[in-house]
């Protein structure tokens, strides 16, 4: 997992997290992403505890929390959601091929 720091500077993630229940995504930051992800996995995150279990599918790394904000609010509007869906789009075409296989 990436770290937290670079040369003594905070990273400021922004991540996306897909339902493996109903493959619905959640769009967050955070400054600790080790511990974030935890909460959420362990339903300690209201947002996301009735839809465990998650995984981690998108992660950006941000070097000022104003950025790392106004990207996760992005990233949550249409166009946001036009950006997420073109480039995860390898990793949705291998998931229909997965599942057209089984």
């Amino acid at each position: 997992m990436p770290s937290s720091t670079t040369s003594n500077k905070i990273i400021h993630w922004v991540y996306v997290l897909e339902s493996l229940k109903d493959k619905k995504r959640y769009i967050g930051y955070t400054k600790n992403l080790r511990s974030r992800l935890t909460q959420h996995q362990n339903g300690k995150a209201f947002s996301t505890s009735f839809r465990r279990p998650l995984s981690l599918i998108y992660l950006e790394g941000c070097l000022n929390e104003k950025d790392a904000k106004r990207r996760e609010k992005y990233l949550k509007n249409t166009g946001g959601r036009h950006f997420l869906a073109k480039r995860l789009k390898s990793y949705y075409n291998d998931k229909i091929q997965y599942y057209k296989n089984l």
